[in-house]
């Protein structure tokens, strides 16, 4: 049986991804959600992908300028079971392109801090831009590991969520530049609407990066499988 026959992607609810992203995904937070696919094999939920648009409108313009800016989603969330067939999660990111409603501009990032190069956005023939610009991010002393927007999450309903913090950090919170990410585009849509896109295109497009590719801990097993009926 090839993957096609054996696996199967659909429109989930939000809500069926939050385990998977609090538990399993490496950042263990939640983002915001416009569209959320799941990744099924016999009938059981092995794997989920998200995308929203909640990007800064500065970096939306960025890609293709205004008149593009409210169609740009980032693919911000990607993560699936440990142990299924070779090439399943290209399958995977490629059926969610037949789902989302079109047209759309498609970005995604891939952190070099926890040694990921995008290599699934290479076997999917997204386009590399080069790097994402640099910025400082908050820091706990000896908890490095957790993302800056977790520590600002803390303190999310209060309007000096950084006085706040360092309250309750004190001295060992601190800013720290972090690492440029593997930027990569993608377009959907009609032949000419893809071609009109590509032209407003603002960024160079440049060869794929190469390196090793980390992996993270994925063994978490997911409590709720759902059923695909």
């Amino acid at each position: 049986m090839n993957i096609k026959d054996k696996y199967k992607v659909e429109s989930i609810d939000s809500k069926e991804t939050d385990e998977w992203l609090l538990h399993k995904h490496y950042l263990k937070r939640l983002v915001s959600i416009s569209y959320s696919f799941g990744l099924f094999k016999h009938n059981e939920l092995v794997g989920v992908c998200t995308y929203g648009n909640a990007l800064p409108s500065t970096m939306r313009r960025g890609f293709c300028g205004l008149k593009y800016e409210d169609i740009v989603y980032e693919l911000n969330r990607l993560c699936v079971n440990e142990g299924l067939d070779k090439n399943v999660l290209s399958h995977f990111v490629s059926k969610t392109f037949t789902l989302i409603p079109k047209p759309k501009i498609l970005v995604s990032y891939a952190d070099k801090n926890v040694g990921h190069v995008g290599y699934i956005y290479q076997a999917t023939n997204w386009l590399f831009t080069g790097e994402s610009h640099t910025q400082l991010d908050w820091k706990v002393k000896g908890k490095e590991h957790i993302h800056s927007r977790t520590l600002m999450d803390e303190f999310s309903y209060e309007k000096d969520r950084i006085k706040k913090l360092k309250e309750k950090y004190g001295d060992d919170l601190y800013q720290a530049e972090r690492i440029p990410k593997n930027r990569y585009v993608y377009f959907i849509g009609t032949r000419k609407q893809k071609k009109e896109m590509l032209k407003s295109l603002k960024y160079e497009i440049k060869p794929y990066p190469k390196g090793k590719n980390k992996r993270y801990d994925a063994s978490y097993k997911p409590q709720v499988q759902t059923k695909l009926f």
